[in-house]
């Protein structure tokens, strides 16, 4: 097998060498295979999670955790929203809650998903750190994720981390905790745009959904005129059910 890697290093027969190796106890050389699997394929997210799990089966934690190091700073990963989970999951199990709290922030400077903020908030939620009001923490990381969306992610991504604190407020907070998220939720309207192929062929119209947010300054004049089309709205049916 050892020829065969040398002259096809494939994943399946690399699987294979380690599995036989784990099976005989040699570790060691299951070490040198992973290394060697790496330098095959080093944006491997499965790979490098899968050795560090060895070494905390070992025991050795160290070792884990200089591998998640080396994994989550090479330049290309096929899967890094899963080796950043994995990592985050390996802090939090060995009881180092300030560790995965640290690779949040890290994973947090590059990226700004909404899914991101809210795994953070639910470990902030769940650390159960002693002398720490976790539910403050928690809603401090939904205030953070909250304004990092409204400067630079989509509405649909604020909407989502908007939608999520309020439901982590119906669990936890008050009725005034509640309340103030649930008029920050964004007004969802829809319209009717034209649209038209590359080609120019095909044209018509489409549906899309805008989205308003109470809390943005520029949102309050499109809030208002809403506000005064639904009372118009409201005002000319409560006239027609008075003339039938």
């Amino acid at each position: 097998m050892g020829v065969a890697l040398g002259l096809c290093p494939r994943d399946k027969l690399f699987r294979g060498y380690i599995d036989l190796e784990i099976q005989l106890r040699e570790f060691e050389r299951c070490r040198i295979l992973y290394e060697k699997y790496l330098e095959f394929g080093p944006e491997n997210c499965v790979t490098w999670i899968r050795f560090a799990e060895l070494e905390t089966v070992l025991g050795d934690l160290d070792r884990a955790r200089a591998i998640y190091e080396l994994a989550v700073n090479q330049q290309r990963l096929d899967m890094p929203e899963v080796l950043w989970k994995s990592f985050i999951d390996f802090e939090t199990l060995q009881g180092e809650t300030e560790r995965a709290r640290k690779l949040y922030e890290r994973l947090l400077e590059r990226t700004n998903h909404f899914k991101v903020w809210m795994s953070y908030a639910q470990f902030e939620t769940t650390s159960g750190e002693e002398g720490i009001d976790c539910i403050s923490v928690a809603r401090r990381v939904f205030e953070r994720g909250n304004e990092a969306l409204r400067r630079s992610g989509t509405p649909e991504e604020r909407e989502g981390i908007l939608q999520a604190w309020y439901r982590f407020e119906e669990e936890n907070g008050n009725e005034d905790t509640k309340n103030k998220v649930k008029n920050m939720l964004p007004k969802r309207i829809k319209k009717r745009v034209p649209y038209a192929s590359e080609s120019g062929r095909d044209k018509g119209w489409e549906e899309k959904i805008d989205y308003i947010f109470p809390e943005d300054d520029a949102a309050r004049p499109n809030l208002k005129l809403l506000e005064t089309a639904k009372a118009w709205k409201k005002r000319k049916l409560e006239e027609t059910n008075e003339e039938t």
